[in-house]
């Protein structure tokens, strides 16, 4: 999966994709740093099961700190969008394409109001505006999508007897639009049964809604330590009720995990609080005790790992699995547990055969719980943080 960073310029879009990927990459309080979207490996965390087993993991991807997993994921950051950006404003042509592989967005918004609308220092402004026109050019850019075929393929639609939620997911492919999001949002929204009739507005009000279901968002109210910010997101909540809003501090984020690599602390992103283990001077000590005080203390956390996996496993609904086997946690090379993939919510023991190996799924006899060691059939529905071994011919 893709997870997409989004937002106006100048609310902390690249602090926060730095902070959850460690990547080197441009970080200034001006428009536009980023010119070309930055893609990354960021991690969500899965409580481990190696301690079930009383062992210690070996992961072949991502990390395991005290028995927390961190499985890679794609994050990409783009260039920040400004109004006008569906019609090519800013670079908006550019990184609204750059979006279209993207499975989720995390709107990065700036909670302290320090920035108008083109990112640009000020004072007072309403966040709720941020999310009002980053919802605007994002459906604009759906509905200019649709436009340029729109009547040519609804009619054809209709003359060729085509099932149109199929049609649609087959035309608009490049954007991970699926049958199932389509189908979704004819539920929800009325409108005339031929499309060929539907007015402008009816095919943007069916773009809004396909592209709220197709690429589902959470807003990151970012800078949550401002004296401002507080205020600020209990309005977006107020105003935006069907967003999940959750405050972070991305730079906050990134200075904790740049002490823990320093080995100055000890620190488990996602954690509520940290542990000094190097030396560490009082300029430095001060900096940390602030985030401490003014984020860790207040809001349980910086936000940016609870964030991510809010996106991956509340929005997109994914699941944690591991391989593993009732009777051998290791690999052929010693690595006990190494790997734990994310798979869809729905997914089945034969989805995961094939996930692992074409071969093992043509091959399935059954798939083993390695906690229970009960066997489970190919229709069993697999759930998160599973054990899971597969069994074939």
């Amino acid at each position: 999966m893709l997870i997409g960073l989004v937002g106006k310029p100048s609310v902390g879009k690249s602090t926060f994709f730095k902070a959850a990927t460690m990547a080197e990459i441009e970080i200034a309080s001006y428009p536009f740093t980023t010119i070309k979207a930055n893609q990354g490996v960021g991690y969500v965390k899965v409580e481990c099961i190696d301690k079930e087993f009383n062992t210690q993991c070996n992961p072949n991807h991502g990390f395991c700190i005290d028995h927390h997993r961190f499985v890679p994921i794609d994050l990409m950051d783009v260039a920040g969008l400004v109004e006008g950006a569906s019609e090519g404003k800013g670079l908006g042509n550019q990184f609204l394409d750059d979006l279209r592989q993207a499975d989720v967005f995390i709107h990065i918004v700036d909670a302290s109001g320090t920035t108008d609308l083109e990112g640009k220092p000020t004072e007072g402004h309403d966040p709720c505006k941020d999310i009002e026109m980053l919802d605007k050019e994002l459906d604009m850019w759906f509905y200019n999508i649709f436009m340029k075929v729109w009547k040519t393929f609804a009619r054809q639609t209709e003359m060729e007897n085509k099932k149109f939620s199929e049609a649609v997911a087959q035309q608009f492919s490049g954007l991970k639009i699926n049958e199932n999001h389509v189908k979704d949002v004819l539920l929800k929204v009325d409108l005339p049964e031929k499309p060929s009739s539907w007015t402008d507005e009816q095919v943007m009000l069916f773009a809004s809604e396909l592209r709220k279901k197709g690429k589902p968002m959470i807003i990151a109210a970012n800078k949550c330590d401002h004296p401002d910010a507080k205020k600020n997101i209990e309005k977006m909540e107020e105003v935006y009720s069907d967003y999940l809003i959750y405050p972070c501090s991305a730079d906050s984020e990134l200075t904790l995990r740049q002490a823990a690599k320093a080995e100055l602390i000890h620190y488990i992103p996602g954690e509520e609080h940290f542990e000094y283990v190097g030396e560490i001077n009082e300029k430095q000590k001060e900096a940390l005790e602030k985030i401490k005080k003014n984020v860790l203390d207040v809001y349980k956390g910086t936000g940016v790992q609870e964030i991510l996996n809010l996106a991956v496993f509340d929005l997109l609904k994914y699941i944690a699995v591991f391989p593993a086997s009732a009777n051998k946690l290791g690999d052929s090379k010693g690595n006990i547990l190494p790997d734990c993939f994310l798979l869809p919510a729905g997914s089945t023991a034969l989805d995961f055969a094939y996930f692992l190996n074409t071969d093992f799924g043509k091959n399935f006899i059954k798939a083993i719980d390695a906690r229970t060691k009960q066997a489970r059939g190919k229709d069993y529905l697999l759930q998160h943080r599973d054990a899971i071994e597969i069994v074939c011919r």
